[in-house]
């Protein structure tokens, strides 16, 4: 089948708008593994925004023909774009909101590598260096707003969720929105999208012009969520790791609606932070939410913390059906209890730098058939390494159903294989399954095909 396509030359408009002739080198250089393979692959993920296609690799084989290359000038750059998907294009001219996305890739790709892997002043061996670097990549990306007060909720949730799951995720931005609270989602559709959406209504009824909607993804990523066109800040972190750290550094509270595997392995990181002793007296509003069609789902998912990591973790969120107001109410008043904790202990409101996070939680995890049979899946450890290991296992899940070295994985070697201990491998592959059966792993839920095998 052939796709539309069309040729193009864009101009930056607020990004990167000059290269150093080292830096276009670097970005010409086609060689099998060079930045220019990274740079092409996440602009074309960015040019299918709005599309519904949760597969890397179809995505790159539906448009293999795709180049993008730097045109260098004295006045400054431009970008020759060919065979680019003709949806990113209104009567031939490139959508605004797509061409500040590809420049914001521009823009994250070369600083990432030449400022930051390059760099002997960032040590990305100890926690400390990567927490460092994650912050210089989101102030290099100026997302940061010193003095203004904490209102940034993150909103996790699946990108293949029921029309109904969609509208409640953007009944409960609409509500944030009127309170004057900002989105941050991964920046894909579904319940990445829906929570912007309805915020961008709140906020224009009251008059408030400056709302952020800050999308944070990852190369692995982001050609299965391309970023969606309501997102204004755009920021490409080198791995998956990374940009969990993120949103949880900038973020103030966090809502997760339904989703799959990704959406579980959000939930997995988040309390594996919060069950650190240096973070039980921090203030972070965590609410699980979704129509009251979603109250099995929670539960489902309430029970499998209970028995994976205990009764102690569960009392660190809360749990709200069909109530979007109430949801908005309790992240409102919980960013007075963030404020008030930042001023006292004098942390910036725009970066949780008091926030512990183990390196168990910052060591990028590769999904390889050896890695995933490997995982230690059982009692007999410390809570925060299990929670830390099952979020290893879902990001696994993850990659063979829509990363395309995941993906290619699979088809290679066949299933994942998880094993594990029979009190923690039996909720997960019942949890799992309920994904499966509920059509929460790809957009495409009723062909899905799983890409793991539960070994107990």
């Amino acid at each position: 089948m052939k796709y539309k396509v069309v040729d193009a030359i864009i101009s930056p408009d607020r990004h990167l708008e000059i290269l150093s002739q080292a830096e276009v080198s670097m970005l010409l250089d086609t060689s099998q593994g060079g930045l220019y393979t990274l740079f092409r692959n996440c602009s074309l993920a960015v040019l299918n925004s709005g599309n519904s296609l949760d597969d890397a690799k179809e995505l790159l084989e539906r448009y293999k023909d795709f180049d993008i290359t730097i045109i260098q000038q004295e006045r400054g750059i431009k970008l020759d774009v060919k065979s680019a998907p003709s949806s990113a294009f209104v009567d031939g001219k490139m959508i605004k909101g797509i061409s500040e996305h590809l420049f914001a890739v521009l823009r994250d790709v070369i600083y990432v590598k030449d400022k930051i892997q390059d760099n002997p002043h960032f040590d990305l061996s100890n926690s400390d260096g990567i927490t460092n670097a994650i912050f210089h990549i989101l102030r290099n990306a100026n997302i940061f707003h010193p003095g203004v007060n904490p209102s940034l909720i993150v909103c996790w949730g699946g990108h293949s969720i029921s029309r109904e799951e969609y509208d409640y995720t953007k009944e409960v931005g609409y509500q944030a929105g009127l309170r004057g609270l900002n989105i941050c989602t991964g920046c894909g559709p579904g319940a990445m999208k829906g929570p912007m959406k309805g915020a961008t209504i709140g906020h224009a009824k009251q008059r408030i012009r400056d709302g952020q909607y800050l999308g944070i993804t990852e190369p692995g990523i982001i050609a299965a969520e391309s970023p969606n066109p309501i997102v204004n800040d755009l920021v490409i972190l080198p791995d998956i790791e990374k940009r969990l750290e993120a949103f949880v550094r900038t973020g103030h509270g966090i809502i997760v609606f339904p989703g799959g595997a990704g959406t579980a392995e959000e939930i997995l990181y988040i309390l594996g932070l919060l069950m650190h002793p240096d973070n039980a007296d921090i203030p972070f509003p965590l609410i699980f939410t979704g129509p009251s069609s979603a109250k099995n789902y929670f539960k489902e998912i309430d029970e499998f913390i209970g028995v994976t990591l205990g009764k102690e973790v569960q009392k660190r969120y809360k749990i709200v059906t069909g109530n979007s107001v109430e949801v908005a109410q309790i992240m409102h008043a919980g960013m007075t209890a963030v404020r008030n904790y930042r001023k006292e202990t004098g942390d910036a409101f725009y970066f949780n730098w008091k926030l512990k996070v183990d390196r168990e939680f910052q060591q990028p995890f590769e999904p390889t058939h050896e890695n995933m049979a490997n995982l230690e899946i059982h009692v007999d450890q410390e809570r925060h390494m299990l929670a830390a290991n099952l979020r290893r296992m879902f990001s696994g899940v993850v990659a063979g159903n829509v990363k395309e070295d995941g993906i290619r994985a699979i088809e290679k070697f066949g299933h994942f294989e998880i094993r594990g201990n029979a009190k923690i491998i039996e909720p997960m592959d019942k949890l799992l399954a309920s994904f499966v059966d509920q059509n929460r792993m790809k957009l495409a839920g009723s062909n899905y095909v799983p890409c793991y095998k539960i070994i107990k």
